[in-house]
């Protein structure tokens, strides 16, 4: 994990990622689902691409893969598809805040950023190293 030279408290590449999630959700520039991320991606309109590692379908990582390096688009893989789903806004949320009802996602494409954020810029930074 990376450290965050910002002081924003994200300490790595997935707290940046989380936050930009977010921002892209409010601003309605995240696609979920196969269908239509891979529409998204083979349209280039996609700016970045989420895969989730824990995905049991080979065909499904495998297309995206292939779209992601065909259209140049950046892809960062996330541990858990749970955690990916919660991230992209498929939960709901109890009165403390705690998200129940997580629906799991596999991919998820960020359309529209929102806003520029020092989120962003730090991932953005992060995966041009890379």
């Amino acid at each position: 994990q990376l450290a965050c030279p910002l002081d924003l408290g994200c300490h790595s590449v997935m707290t940046a990622l989380q936050l930009v999630l977010k921002k892209s959700l409010i601003h309605d520039g995240l696609v979920r689902g196969l269908h239509e991320c891979a529409k998204a991606l083979d349209r280039r309109q996609a700016h970045l691409c989420v895969l989730a590692e824990d995905c049991t379908e080979a065909a499904y990582t495998k297309l995206v893969e292939a779209l992601c390096n065909e259209h140049g688009i950046d892809l960062i893989k996330v541990p858990e598809g749970k955690q990916l789903g919660e991230w992209a806004g498929l939960a709901k949320y109890d009165k403390e805040g705690k998200a129940r009802k997580v629906v799991r996602a596999s991919v998820v494409v960020v359309k529209n950023y929102g806003e520029e954020t020092e989120a962003l810029t730090f991932l953005l930074n992060q995966l041009k190293k890379a």
